[in-house]
């Protein structure tokens, strides 16, 4: 399983990154599943230097909040009016009501002007978070964490002997759910939104501390930090996680990638 970073930056698109995406890779059937999870602002652009968006098989969605999910508006335009559309529909997994809340970002309710019977919510095949579930190769499981909206956490396992695991901790602050989720991972991708500071609000997001506890109490092998907001230092997330993790430990960053198991 291969994981490529496409978007990192935390709560908005940053100068040197979109906003949260990841594409998760595996064999399966002869050929090459592609999971893209998350697809905020700016991370479609981006997505063309990975992959051909028309071959991605699946989507799934930590949770609504935009800078998250916006970019599937613009995939959708591409779906349908690139020289090769229309492509067809592709799996989205998410909170309830993701089909309702993209078609309001979209803003075209009942349809295009030129169709009325195709629309947004009807081109996607809108699913619900499961606690488990089957994506092609990828066994993924998934629990509520700490975040003011319905927001999930993601475990995907290469559904083949010894194959790797992710965790992803979507948004959350700080919750035993995450530590559960997570434990024996390959891997745990965790956002590190905040610095250490006494006034950061509860329920939100972790800091590179927190982040850096919870891949220790899970007993994972490694750490990746994500979802910095381009107004917090980096290297500083970095400096306050890394003595709380004995593994290794790094910075996510736009087109680096991981090969998890």
């Amino acid at each position: 399983m291969r994981l490529t970073v496409v978007g990192c930056s935390g709560s908005i698109p940053g100068p040197e990154s979109p906003a949260s995406s990841y594409l998760v890779q595996a064999p399966f059937e002869g050929r090459t599943f592609s999971l893209v999870v998350d697809l905020g602002p700016g991370a479609l652009g981006a997505l063309f230097r990975y992959i051909d968006p028309g071959l991605i098989d699946a989507f799934a969605l930590s949770h609504l909040h935009p800078d998250h999910c916006l970019d599937l508006c613009a995939y959708y335009i591409l779906a349908r009016y690139s020289p090769t559309a229309p492509w067809p529909g592709q799996p989205i997994y998410g909170p309830p009501g993701a089909a309702e809340r993209l078609s309001r970002a979209y803003d075209v309710p009942n349809g295009d002007a030129e169709d009325t019977e195709l629309t947004l919510a009807t081109h996607f095949l809108f699913s619900d978070w499961r606690e488990t579930q089957q994506i092609g190769p990828f066994n993924v499981r998934t629990v509520r964490v700490d975040h003011p909206v319905e927001a999930y956490a993601i475990r995907i396992t290469h559904d083949v002997p010894g194959g790797g695991v992710l965790a992803y901790s979507g948004d959350t602050g700080p919750t035993e759910a995450l530590v559960e989720l997570a434990q024996g991972a390959d891997l745990l991708l965790v956002e590190s939104s905040f610095l250490e500071r006494p006034d950061n609000p509860s329920g939100l997001h972790l800091t590179g501390r927190q982040a850096a506890e919870v891949g220790t109490r899970a007993g994972v092998s490694a750490v990746v930090l994500t979802h910095i907001p381009p107004w917090n230092d980096r290297d500083q997330v970095l400096a306050e996680a890394l003595p709380h993790f004995p593994g290794p430990l790094s910075l996510a960053v736009t087109g680096a990638s991981w090969e998890i198991g």
